[in-house]
């Protein structure tokens, strides 16, 4: 048998969905399509690049070490991370149901889950008022039954950051989920194993990266949420102001505390990408 020519293999990896290893085309870029790439390149680094130029370095620390930001960053850190437990708690249930459970309408399901990473934060910050406020649908029978209160409230702050994380942590667990053979769990139950037990004791270590990735997800979405955190929690310095907040609030008093914020910000998307290159950003 003759070996097969170049542009034959070519040709049939291409029909066959292509190489399981990556190709890359020899020889230079085209000119319209490498002038539009450098353009959109520029503009998504410029204004990073710009952040660090005008950063006030000789200040930084003061500006990090001041009342006013130790308490917006300690209240992010405290309210992503309990958001995030929260969606841990709630969305890993969620995400296996959508899984692994068929039932009537579970496309309509998996979609109103996803709702909240196209809908605009403010918007979700409304419809959280408008079922968790005094006299929301849910809200009002919270307040005369228990006597809680949400709104305009640190809880209220977990709450709006939990709102608009857990689909991220969701969606990564689901899709690890359908990436994973069911029959290990299967085999547990036909051992006589639960299917809860069989999910605690098989199927989460299986997932635990899927789970983990999810989580640092959740929790850097949760810290920089502005939208729904200031309509449906406020702005109260101590209670409410999360970093974005404060962001916010300095650029119209003190732009140096501003880029000292983002800056802080900045570094935590760093390291969040940083953490999750080998699950997101290496090509297969």
């Amino acid at each position: 048998m003759t070996a097969a020519s170049p542009d034959k293999a070519a040709a049939a990896d291409t029909l066959s969905g292509g190489p399981r290893r990556r190709r890359v085309l020899r020889g230079g870029a085209p000119l319209p399509l490498l002038v539009p790439a450098l353009i959109g390149l520029a503009f998504l680094v410029l204004p990073l690049v710009a952040l660090l130029i005008r950063a006030p370095w000789r200040s930084m620390p003061d500006l990090l070490t001041s009342t006013e930001v130790w308490q917006a960053l300690q209240l992010s850190l405290v309210c992503a991370t309990a958001a995030t437990a929260v969606s841990l708690v709630l969305g890993v249930p969620l995400a296996w149901l959508l899984a692994r459970v068929e039932f009537p309408g579970r496309g309509v399901v998996r979609a109103l889950v996803t709702l909240p990473l196209v809908l605009p934060p403010v918007v979700g910050g409304v419809a959280l008022l408008m079922a968790l406020g005094r006299n929301g649908v849910v809200g009002k029978w919270l307040d005369s039954w228990f006597g809680v209160t949400l709104p305009f409230t640190t809880a209220g702050v977990v709450v709006a950051e939990a709102f608009v994380a857990m689909p991220f942590l969701v969606i990564s667990v689901e899709g690890t989920l359908r990436a994973a053979d069911p029959r290990y769990e299967e085999a547990a139950t036909t051992l006589g194993a639960s299917r809860f037990t069989a999910f605690r004791r098989v199927t989460l270590p299986l997932i635990a990266p899927g789970v983990a990735a999810g989580a640092v997800l959740a929790w850097a979405r949760a810290l920089g949420e502005f939208g729904a955190t200031i309509t449906f929690a406020g702005n109260f310095p101590g209670r409410t102001e999360t970093m974005p907040l404060a962001v916010y609030l300095a650029l119209q008093n003190d732009p140096e505390a501003a880029i000292a914020l983002s800056l802080v910000l900045l570094a935590v998307s760093i390291a969040v990408l940083a953490g999750l290159r080998d699950r997101w950003m290496t090509p297969s």
